[in-house]
């Protein structure tokens, strides 16, 4: 899984023990992100709807997700990533703009990038492999970069990681039914089928998805945007319409309310964080109208960015972290007894 701000690893057992005890047999993952929890939820049995906004999380949930494992035909994905694998690199955009103006990754592995990314254009568009392969490749990239897993900066000096060769793998299918949803969370939530359970993992203050992860997009999408900037961010991050609510401290309250008033579910799990601008007393108020609350208080540690310190843009240290542990929230709302029952199942 590829590193990502805001990830759910920690989080997974305790959503997965959460989900058993609601008795849910479908489920939302609203702002899915890596599908990380998605694909809990569909080896537990659920039946699962992953939904985001970023290019790179349709990929990933049309192959982890949409994509049932058990139908698909392994040996001719573990060809294709065999073949693939044996292609000579030919620098080209991706070299260029994120090897070569920029340091993201080494010069030799973007080229295979490069190389790797117009064949699967060109021979997979149509395949069923498609996605399972635009996802392989990321994670394939992810591997190699030398990055402290934001796309807001490349680190001053290579990181060990980088000067290994870019290798696709099989990115591990999943067995079960899902749905795959790109769009905004807003605009979707009550058009979706109504469903036993809903995960809500919104943004929670300023720090926006698309800018943070704009190489992924780009990888994705295909479309050799132009760049600004040191970071050599996509055109497109200064445009209002790649804003999200949730990243207004003016908008995000309206912004939740809606999305508790919109999504037609029996249980919600809502996992926020003690950075956001919301207080875990406005969740609770904003939950209320939908049934029971309780809260789960998780420890945990911040992002490795987070952690060495604040380096300016020559990459010359400026500052240090004010703290290295953060509080999430994880807020249960639905009818009394199930939340209570899984109230316990967390203690367990």
């Amino acid at each position: 899984m590829i590193k990502y701000l805001g990830s759910k690893r920690t989080l997974v057992p305790l959503l997965s023990s959460l989900a058993a005890a609601s008795g849910a047999q479908t489920a939302l993952d609203l702002f899915t992100g890596t599908t990380r929890v998605a694909q809990a939820f569909k080896r537990q049995g659920l039946t699962v709807s992953a939904v985001d906004l970023a290019s790179y999380s349709e990929a990933f949930a049309r192959t982890w997700i949409s994509l049932d494992g058990a139908a698909a035909n392994q040996a001719e994905l573990t060809a294709a990533l065999a073949d693939l694998n044996s292609t000579v690199g030919e620098p080209g955009y991706f070299t260029k703009t994120f090897c070569e103006d920029a340091r993201y990754f080494q010069p030799q592995n973007g080229a295979k990038v490069d190389a790797i990314r117009n064949r699967i254009e060109s021979e997979y568009k149509n395949s069923w492999m498609y996605h399972p392969l635009l996802t392989s490749l990321i994670l394939a990239a992810d591997r190699v970069d030398s990055t402290t897993g934001l796309q807001m900066a490349f680190l001053k000096s290579w990181a060990s990681r980088s000067f290994n060769q870019l290798e696709m793998r099989d990115p591990g299918l999943i067995a079960g039914e899902g749905f795959a949803y790109r769009g905004d969370a807003l605009d979707l939530a009550a058009t979706l089928p109504p469903t036993d359970l809903a995960y809500l993992d919104p943004p929670y203050n300023q720090h926006r998805y698309f800018a943070n992860y704009h190489i992924w997009e780009t990888l994705t999408r295909w479309d050799h945007p132009e760049v600004y900037g040191i970071a050599n961010k996509r055109i497109d991050v200064r445009d209002p319409d790649t804003k999200s609510a949730f990243n207004s401290k003016r908008e995000i309250s309206a912004s939740i309310e809606k999305l508790l008033t919109d999504v037609r579910a029996e249980t919600l799990i809502l996992s926020y964080n003690n950075e956001s601008w919301l207080s875990k007393d406005d969740l609770i108020a904003m939950c209320e109208p939908r049934g029971h609350v309780a809260v789960i208080e998780v420890d945990f540690k911040r992002y490795v960015g987070a952690q060495i310190g604040i380096f300016n843009q020559a990459g010359k240290k400026v500052g240090e972290p004010k703290h290295q542990r953060n509080l999430e929230y994880v807020v249960l709302v639905g009818e009394r007894k199930r939340v209570e029952k899984m109230v316990g199942a967390s203690k367990t």
